[in-house]
C-alpha cells in the first residue's frame, strides 16, 4: 500500500537513497589546516631563502624565488580545488609569507635611504709622519690610514672609503660621497677578498648599511688588520650578493 496523498516518504539510506558526496565525505580536522597553513608558510619562507642564495646575481636570484612562488601557488590552487575546507588554511600561509617578503625584500628596493652623518676626517699617514731631525715625529690629530673609492659588482657604487685613526687608538670607517642601489637586507663588510675580482675571502660584519645614500661611518676594531682585511664590501645578505665595493689603499 502506498503512502497517503500529500505525505513525502522519508527515504533512508538503507532502501536505496544514494548519499551525495559532500554528505559522504568527513570534515578535515583543525589539526590537518593548521598543518596545511604551516607547511605552505615554510615551504615559501625555505624556498626564499634557497634561491635568494643560489646564485651571485640578483635577477637569477629574485627570479628563482618568483618562480618558485608560482609553483607553490599553483598547487595551494590544485589542492583547494579538491578541498575546499582547505582554501582558507592555505591562502592564509601563502598571503602571510607573501606579505612578510614584500616588507622586508621588495619595499626596501624601492625606496632609498639617504643618510648624512658628521664623519671623521684626518691626515693621510704619508703625510703625517714627516722625518725629523731625530727620526719620524709622531702624528698628530686623526691620521687617514687607507681609503679607496668604490666600484660596481651586481650593482652600481661610488664614492670613498677611509679608514681614521683617532689620537687616542680608536678607529672609523667612513664612507663619504656614497652612493649605491637600495635593497634588502644591506649589511656593510670589510673582508679579505674583493668580490669585484670573483671573491669575498674572510670578512668582518660591522652591521647593517645605515643608508644607500650619503656620508657616513662606522667603528672599526683597533686590532683589526687592514692590510689583509683591505676591501670595504657593500653585501646583500637577503640575496648573498655583493652591491658594490671598495678596495683600501695605504694613504
Amino acid at each position: 500500500m502506498g503512502p497517503a496523498p500529500g505525505l513525502k516518504r522519508n527515504r533512508q539510506p538503507g532502501d536505496g537513497t544514494v548519499m551525495s558526496r559532500a554528505t559522504v565525505r568527513a570534515s578535515i580536522p583543525l589539526a590537518v589546516r593548521l598543518l596545511a597553513f604551516a607547511a605552505v608558510a615554510v615551504a615559501l619562507a625555505a624556498g626564499t631563502l634557497l634561491f635568494g642564495r643560489i646564485s651571485d646575481e640578483a635577477s637569477v636570484s629574485m627570479g628563482l624565488t618568483a618562480a618558485w612562488f608560482g609553483v607553490v601557488f599553483a598547487a595551494c590552487g590544485a589542492l583547494a580545488l579538491r578541498r575546499r575546507e582547505l582554501l582558507l588554511p592555505l591562502g592564509a600561509g601563502y598571503g602571510a609569507v607573501a606579505i612578510a617578503v614584500a616588507v622586508l625584500v621588495i619595499a626596501p628596493t624601492l625606496f632609498d635611504r639617504e643618510v648624512n652623518e658628521r664623519v671623521v676626517t684626518g691626515t693621510p699617514a704619508s703625510a703625517a709622519e714627516p722625518a725629523g731631525p731625530t727620526g719620524p715625529s709622531q702624528p698628530v690629530g686623526n691620521v687617514q690610514l687607507a681609503a679607496g673609492g668604490f666600484v660596481a659588482v651586481a650593482h652600481e657604487g661610488q664614492g670613498r672609503a677611509a679608514v681614521v685613526e683617532l689620537p687616542g687608538g680608536a678607529r672609523k670607517l667612513t664612507l663619504t660621497d656614497f652612493e649605491t642601489d637600495a635593497g634588502p637586507d644591506l649589511r656593510l663588510y670589510v673582508s679579505t677578498g674583493d668580490p669585484a675580482e670573483g671573491e669575498l675571502g674572510d670578512f668582518v660584519d660591522l652591521g647593517a648599511l645605515k643608508g644607500n645614500v650619503g656620508n657616513q661611518q662606522y667603528d672599526l676594531q683597533r686590532d683589526l688588520d687592514i692590510a689583509r682585511h683591505s676591501t670595504v664590501v657593500v653585501w646583500c645578505r637577503a640575496f648573498s650578493v655583493a652591491f658594490t665595493s671598495a678596495r683600501l689603499e695605504r694613504s
